[in-house]
Order: C-alpha cells, then sequence, then structure tokens
C-alpha cells in the first residue's frame, strides 16, 4: 500500500467558527493519540487534522465523530481523505483554480459522505457569472470567486445555508496544499 494512503487528513465541519463548537487543538490531538491514531497534527484552529491509522477509512469516521461527542460535546460532521487523494486533487485541479491572482479566493469543498458533488451542484445552482467559477472534480469542487464581489455571489450566500452547509465543508486552496505537504513530511 502506498504510504500516503495510510496517512489521512479529518477535516471537522464548522468548528471554532465566531466562538461557536470550540475545541481546542492541543486536546483534539490527545483525543486523537487516544484512539490509538499515528503522527497526529493539527493545522490551524478551524479543525483539520493529519494522522495515520491502520483501520479501514470507513470506520474511521464514525469513531472520530463519536470520539468528538463524547469528549467535546459537539454534534461535529467530519470529511475524511487520505493525502494520496488530495495530491490528485491538486494535479487535476483546472488551470484557473489557485494561480496566484490575488483578487481571485480560491476554495475547494469537500463533500461530507454520503453528499456527492452532484446534489451540491443541483442545490447550489449556477454561479453567478463574472463572480464564481465552478468545476467538478472527483469527490471535490473546485471554486474560486471575486473577492470584491463575493456577497453578490449565489454560491457564497447557499454555501452557508442549512442543510447544505452540514453535508460539506471548505477549505482554502493554501490550507489543501499546506496539508498535502504536511501529510507527505509524516514518515
Amino acid at each position: 500500500m502506498d504510504n500516503n494512503n495510510n496517512r489521512l487528513i479529518a477535516f471537522l465541519r464548522g468548528i471554532n467558527i465566531s466562538g461557536k463548537n470550540k475545541i481546542d487543538m492541543k486536546q483534539l490531538k490527545q483525543q486523537f493519540e487516544a484512539l490509538g491514531y499515528g503522527e497526529v497534527l493539527t493545522y490551524l484552529n478551524s479543525g483539520n487534522v493529519i494522522f495515520t491509522a491502520q483501520e479501514d477509512i470507513s470506520l474511521l469516521k464514525d469513531r472520530i465523530e463519536e470520539m468528538i461527542s463524547r469528549e467535546f460535546g459537539l454534534q461535529i460532521p467530519v470529511c475524511l481523505v487520505t493525502v494520496s487523494f488530495l495530491e490528485e486533487v491538486l494535479a487535476q485541479a483546472p488551470l484557473w483554480w489557485d494561480n496566484g491572482d490575488r483578487n481571485i479566493y480560491d476554495n475547494l469543498i469537500l463533500m461530507i459522505p454520503p453528499t456527492g458533488t452532484g446534489e451540491v451542484m443541483i442545490a447550489i445552482g449556477e454561479p453567478s457569472e463574472g463572480i464564481d467559477q465552478i468545476q467538478e472534480g472527483r469527490g471535490v469542487i473546485y471554486w474560486s470567486f471575486d473577492l470584491d464581489n463575493y456577497r453578490k455571489s449565489n454560491w457564497w450566500k447557499k454555501t452557508a445555508q442549512k442543510p447544505l452547509c452540514d453535508q460539506i465543508t471548505i477549505r482554502t486552496a493554501n490550507t489543501i496544499r499546506r496539508l498535502v505537504k504536511m501529510g507527505s513530511q509524516v514518515k
């Protein structure tokens, strides 16, 4: 098995935002270690955890969500991916995504199973012309928007609304690149 296939990243949805769903990253790291996961690293305060595990990825999500409920008293959706998956996502990104334009904000939308990209695309609808740019990828949606006009964005408004916001998690291109680099360096 490829070493990066047992290197995982857990994206916790909606923690530490405006004082809500507070989880201390040091405590979160300790709880991942208590579950028996190795080489645990956290990145930023938004719930990004890199770790290694030998268990099947389908079992990990439930264990992590149960731990968060038990230890922090929160019901937090978790999206789990391998570092290898994110390496592929970056390699397959459209040319317009994450091209260095400071007026554009580049995001990656990750699905929280069982949600699929198609249903998210339908739920949000067409991007706002001249503001949003989107492209569906394998299990993700690449999304960029004009920083000066984001409040007019159809996608900006709808990704923050329930129930859709509990079915996805969004990270910036910079965060995704950094997590892949960190995850690839884990021995």
